[in-house]
């Protein structure tokens, strides 16, 4: 999506600064801004939770003793003014100390997104499309499928203002370890994202 097409969307009335300031929900759901219009996901459940903490912890380990990036769950980020958007990934890698409350694009390197079944298609395509214009280096996206089997990881790199799928093969004979490209590499076994 470029940003020409972006504006050919009806923009709602909610500004950046709106959601910045916005009463937050207190329950764990969280309150989202797309195209100026607030979205309220439910509290993520325990499968989605377990998924992003793995990955979480996952890149944790990965940075330690790396101080040029930061891991952090759930942060908000805002994505555009122009396009009234400001999104809270799973998990973040920021280039810069996770001290303030929210973020402005150019700090999020990596954006990990769990899926969950309530996730619209709109929403999720929606997403994407707003940390590509962000410039946000890499995306992570995670479907969750039934209990016992392994999620599916997807993996991308923006390339040229378009993500490009940088998504590991995983190797045929039942392991599920894999290599996750990102601002550092990150290895993760796929089973270890479900409970």
């Amino acid at each position: 999506m470029t940003a020409a097409a972006a504006f050919a969307h009806p923009i709602g009335p909610h500004t950046v600064d709106d959601w910045r300031t916005a009463e937050h929900p207190t329950d764990g759901s969280r309150l989202e801004l797309i195209w100026g219009y607030y979205h309220v996901s439910p509290a993520p459940g325990g499968p989605h939770q377990h998924a992003s903490g793995a990955l979480y912890f996952a890149l944790r380990q990965a940075l330690r003793g790396n101080d040029r990036f930061h891991a952090v769950p759930a942060v908000a980020v805002e994505i555009s003014t122009a396009i009234r958007t400001g999104l809270i990934p799973d998990v973040a890698v920021l280039n810069t100390p996770p001290v303030a409350t929210s973020f402005p694009a150019s700090a999020l390197v990596l954006a990990v997104e769990v899926w969950s079944p309530g996730n619209s298609a709109h929403e999720r395509e929606t997403k994407v499309a707003g940390y590509a214009n962000a410039g946000v280096p890499y995306l992570w996206t995670v479907e969750l499928h039934s209990v016992g089997r392994a999620p599916s990881v997807r993996t991308y790199e923006l390339v040229g203002g378009i993500y490009r799928d940088r998504t590991p093969v995983i190797p045929r004979d039942g392991d599920m370890h894999v290599v996750l490209p990102g601002p550092v590499g990150v290895s993760v076994d796929l089973a270890d994202l479900v409970p």
